[in-house]
């Protein structure tokens, strides 16, 4: 499970071979893209039979006929690209607030990735043009609210293609600007019009949801991991039992992603003095301890699931019509719907927020003097005066209780479109905007777990119940925290030290630290 999109700083696009490292590389650590050059030539035969349908005039839809309800409605050859270019204009209605500059490069990198395929009809400047784009730091505005997820993400897609004919809007190098002056200053000519059937295969696509929530599930597949190493941290401080990680328990079982994490535990445990001398106080734990490789586990199991879908829908041809060069078929379909991306991202919130429900447990059991086995009430030292870690519980449960409401399926609802033409929609890229939510809120609440298990831990040292001595890995975790927050000893603006525990975990550094001490952890 572990990526390094940070290590790779280049990478080659040929519409077969992305990956979801290469994909966050790309969108959102800044590695380069160039196109393979059997994907130049696959697009050229595509783009080659595209001209010969329309200038034959036969029936293809989007090429010489309107779209949606307007299929029935021909096209003369010579209205064709205006068709095309009409489509962007008319179709860029999406409303809010600006998506992120990483998920918007990863609809670049996404489209580019598809027209590659070769079953576009599309000329190659317009992958050239993303490509440019992508690496000369040129970023359309796109809002990112106005997609029913098919007939693809139209209404963003249009807004990202906008600056490629010099309209819109855009970032360069981060500075907004009008899509036009943005092309200017990074080099990149526009075009005065798309031409047959380009406007649908910029726009029919799953580009939006799939960026969304390939950087939603990359962020929880760093949380899942983080969420075993601050959970141990935890038992620390908790006293935990060993016993619940006993291999031949997960054995029984079979699952494998509860195997994978009960072996971290193990691992992250061993060598800990004050686990070591806690293992005869009780016979067994609450779930939110014993039965961690159990949730944790079936979330990674979870993940594994969703990386594969969306790996497969990095690599797909997801326009309409598709064009087959080899016996210059022209066939109508719905690849653009995005019920196999709404699925996994319906599922993808749900495990986010599981991680984020049984960490606010553990919080809850460290702050409460009822469960945390002999620990300090709410972690003061002076209580009464002083109300310690009595809050930090309570934003967590905040979060948890949002994201419950987040993790209604987005997927079974539905409303039809272009007069009914288009009746049953996905909503995917809905489904991927709440799990990306409820992944950011599933790291503040593992970043309050954090902060409240190295004040538990040094608690527990202070009690000296159990000795001294933790793991030398947990120890390194401690050290790290207390860089920029020292122990609470006594109540002061506590924010401050919230969201230096948020950044450790946004930024990468806590799993850099964790895969330098233990890199054969999962």
């Amino acid at each position: 499970m572990i990526l390094t999109p940070t290590e790779v700083d280049h990478v080659a696009i040929d519409g077969h071979h992305l990956t979801l490292e290469q994909f966050v590389a790309v969108s959102r650590c800044g590695a380069t893209v160039e196109l393979a050059a059997e994907a130049r030539e696959a697009m050229q035969r595509s783009r080659d039979l595209a001209e010969k349908i329309a200038a034959e005039g036969r029936v293809a839809y989007g090429i010489t006929t309107g779209f949606g309800e307007f299929q029935k409605v021909a096209v003369p050859k010579e209205m064709s690209n205006q068709l095309s270019t009409n489509l962007i204009l008319s179709h860029c209605t999406s409303a809010g607030e600006p998506y992120d500059e990483e998920i918007v490069r990863g609809m670049m990198l996404l489209r580019a990735n598809a027209l590659c395929v070769g079953f576009s009809g599309v000329r190659p400047v317009l992958v050239e043009m993303l490509i440019d784009m992508l690496n000369r730091g040129v970023t359309p505005i796109v809002p990112e609210k106005g997609s029913l997820g098919s007939s693809g993400d139209l209404a963003p897609l249009a807004h990202m293609t906008l600056p490629m004919l010099g309209r819109g809007e855009a970032l360069y190098h981060g500075v907004r600007m009008t899509g036009a002056q943005a092309m200017e200053k990074a080099g990149i000519p526009t075009l005065t019009t798309l031409v047959s059937k380009e406007g649908l295969g910029m726009t029919n696509g799953t580009c939006a949801m799939t960026s969304v929530g390939a950087l939603a599930l990359y962020d929880t597949i760093c949380a899942a991991q983080l969420a075993d190493v601050i959970a141990s941290l935890s038992f620390e401080g908790l006293t935990a039992l060993r016993n619940a990680f006993d291999p031949r328990i997960h054995a029984a079982r079979g699952q494998k992603g509860q195997i994978a994490v009960a072996a971290n535990l193990r691992a992250l445990l061993e060598g800990s003095e004050i686990i070591d001398n806690c293992q005869n106080d009780r016979v067994q734990d609450a779930y939110a301890v014993r039965c961690v490789p159990q949730i944790h586990g079936a979330c990674r199991d979870t993940l594994d699931f969703v990386r594969e879908k969306v790996e497969i829908e990095f690599n797909a041809v997801t326009d309409n019509p598709l064009i087959f060069p080899e016996d210059e078929a022209v066939i109508s379909g719905g690849n653009f719907h995005g019920e196999p991306m709404a699925l996994p991202f319906d599922f993808l919130g749900i495990a986010a927020a599981e991680l984020a429900d049984v960490s606010e447990r553990r919080i809850e059991r460290m702050v409460n003097a009822a469960l945390s086995n002999g620990l300090t009430p709410f972690l003061t030292t002076q209580p009464g005066v002083n109300s310690g870690f009595m809050i930090v519980q309570y934003a967590a449960a905040s979060m948890v209780s949002e994201n419950k409401v987040y993790a209604h399926p987005a997927s079974v609802d539905s409303i039809p479109s272009s007069a009914n033409q288009e009746d049953i929609v996905s909503m995917g890229t809905t489904a991927a905007r709440k799990a990306r939510m409820i992944v950011r809120n599933t790291q503040d609440v593992l970043a309050d777990e954090l902060l409240t298990a190295c004040q538990a831990v040094d608690v527990r040292r202070r009690l000296n119940t159990h000795g001294q001595g933790i793991t030398p890995l947990h120890q390194a975790l401690l050290d790290h925290v207390r860089k920029t927050v020292p122990f609470y000893e006594v109540d002061r603006e506590i924010w401050p030290d919230l969201r230096s525990c948020e950044a450790m975990i946004r930024s990468g550094e806590l799993l850099e630290l964790v895969r330098r001490q233990m890199p054969a952890l999962a």
